[in-house]
């Protein structure tokens, strides 16, 4: 059996430039070079996983078939490859310390001194071997910049895996920043070699760097680069800003990154096939449609929030060659006296209310559910989004005037919404939702069955709250069509209506988190194919 070769990326200069972009796009280059690839992110962050954080600090919390809460970077690694992520793909300190100090307190270091070094980087060691998962090629990416306190014990236990390993197993790939300085009319390589510095203290030499830039880096740059950190000059690349995130793959192929990759590792593989992504690309930059997209959420002046969504829209948009715009609405600003809806939503083609947590904006999300339901807009509802949905059809349809989720009052006459039965006792909020991936039973003659093809589905789930089953009756009669149910019956997950509107759903899973560009999902695909316009038409 082949032994597995291992790339680590790390980051310097600033935060988000991109690493978990370049590692998925990295994944995806071996990938159409028909190497087997597996993704893994190791976090500083002392929190066990980020299912308790704040979207403001952290991002969407992307979930995992097998119910982990994990970063959005996994997220990228599913769009882009065909690895399965899941809780072996995503460590974080306190994971880390957490399985050390169990181990500790069970007496299996044997009466020793436990310490950073070796049993904190040994523990880390054994979490990347095990993300391996006997592929090809493992990419493992590192959170956080070269110079963070928290970051050195994971950047220490990669150093140490190229003498376990070996050289010829093991590649590190830098992530840098070479910013345009415009007052001098000329691009800088000072960030760079600082941060290159940096990591050479720590005792890693990077074998490659990717240089985030906004233009292609001229030849004499490289050379500077490549003589003052060290490196060959074919391994300085371009990582270049582009018009969509898909574009990234052809960009490090153009810049002979794949190609160097193998080399270094001593794998041999045939040409790349990129046609797929170049496809992707093309939709992209030639659009024949176009909609303008409503998001009405709270977590709205962070897009890595809703991360997952847009690319998920973005991915309904390629495959119908439509530009998709999307617009971000604070549902509190609609709360507000005097907030003219039809002012705010006059020129959007589709409305989509996402899943969130606490009571902040909830009465202008059912606002604008009822401003999609009243004037025939394509509406598209997520977890919460669908439940509150429920909450807007049981008041203003039904003549349950305060109805409500139980989650915004526990007093409410009608809860529509409440928390499920096997939640009531549960005190610890870290990993203890109902999450991960379900069954789901679609009926047939329905919007869902159309979309999906077929009567028995799976989708990932995130929540504590659920469809109220004693208000089942009183709903349907009304013409609210509860399409989507669990096996047994038991757990509304899909409400749809059909009677005289052009498209209204919403799902109590997360379909988002199975999208990716070369296979859109489908609720995706046709919420936006519903809601594009052609071109001229828009005009």
């Amino acid at each position: 059996m082949r032994k597995t070769k291992f790339i680590f990326v790390t980051g310097g200069v600033v935060s988000s430039l991109g690493k978990g972009l370049a590692a998925a796009a990295i994944g995806a280059l071996l990938e159409s070079r028909n190497l087997r690839v597996s993704m893994q992110k190791l976090d500083p962050y002392i929190n066990v996983d980020p299912g308790t954080m704040n979207p403001f600090q952290h991002g969407e919390v992307f979930v995992t078939d097998d119910g982990a809460e994990t970063d959005l970077d996994l997220g990228h690694y599913e769009r882009y490859t065909h690895a399965h992520v899941g809780k072996k793909s995503n460590f974080t300190t306190g994971k880390i310390y957490e399985s050390v100090i169990t181990q500790e307190r069970r007496g299996e270091y044997l009466g020793g001194t436990v310490q950073v070094i070796p049993h904190i980087t040994d523990e880390i060691k054994r979490c990347i071997k095990l993300g391996a998962d006997g592929a090809d090629v493992a990419l493992v990416e590192i959170g956080g910049t070269v110079g963070d306190i928290e970051s050195l014990p994971f950047l220490e236990a990669i150093r140490q895996c190229r003498v376990d390993m070996g050289s010829d197993n093991v590649l590190y790939i830098h992530l840098t920043l070479v910013p345009f300085i415009k007052t001098a009319d000329e691009l800088k390589t000072k960030p760079t070699q600082h941060s290159v510095k940096a990591l050479r203290e720590i005792g890693i030499q990077p074998n490659v760097l990717l240089c985030r830039t906004d233009r292609f880096l001229p030849v004499e740059l490289k050379k500077k680069i490549a003589l003052f950190c060290n490196v060959d000059e074919a391994a300085v690349i371009t990582a270049k800003d582009v018009e969509t995130i898909y574009e990234v793959p052809l960009v490090f192929h153009k810049e002979g990154l794949d190609e160097k990759i193998v080399k270094l590792l001593n794998i041999w593989t045939g040409a790349p096939n990129l046609k797929k992504w170049e496809d992707i690309v093309h939709r992209w930059k030639n659009p024949v449609k176009e909609a303008t997209i409503a998001i009405v959420g709270k977590y709205v002046y962070l897009k890595e929030a809703y991360k997952s969504l847009t690319e998920a829209l973005y991915h309904g948009g390629i495959h119908s060659r439509c530009k998709v715009h999307l617009i971000y609405i604070d549902s509190e600003e609609l709360e507000k006296d005097g907030a003219d809806l039809s002012e705010v939503f006059g020129d959007v083609d589709g409305i989509l209310v996402p899943g969130g947590f606490g009571s902040r904006g909830i009465e202008g999300k059912i606002k604008a559910i009822n401003y999609a339901r009243v004037n025939k807009l394509p509406f598209f509802g997520i977890c919460l989004g669908m439940q509150l949905a429920v909450v807007e059809y049981a008041r203003n349809t039904c003549g349950l005037r305060y109805a409500n989720s139980a989650e915004f009052n526990k007093d409410t006459e009608n809860p529509v919404i409440d928390l499920m039965l096997e939640q009531r006792e549960i005190k610890d909020k870290g990993g203890t939702m109902r999450l991960g991936a379900y069954p789901c039973t679609i009926s047939d003659g329905t919007l869902a069955r159309s979309i999906y093809g077929e009567a028995e589905i799976s989708e990932r789930h995130r929540h504590r709250y659920e469809f109220n089953n004693d208000f089942k009756d009183a709903l349907s009669e009304k013409g609210l069509v509860l399409s989507g149910t669990s096996p047994d019956g038991k757990l509304v997950e899909i409400v749809e209506l059909t009677d005289g509107h052009p498209w209204f759903f919403g799902c109590q899973f997360h379909p988002e988190f199975k999208s990716k560009p070369l296979v859109p999902h489908p609720i995706f695909r046709e919420f936006i194919k519903a809601s594009c316009k052609d071109k001229k038409a828009k005009k």
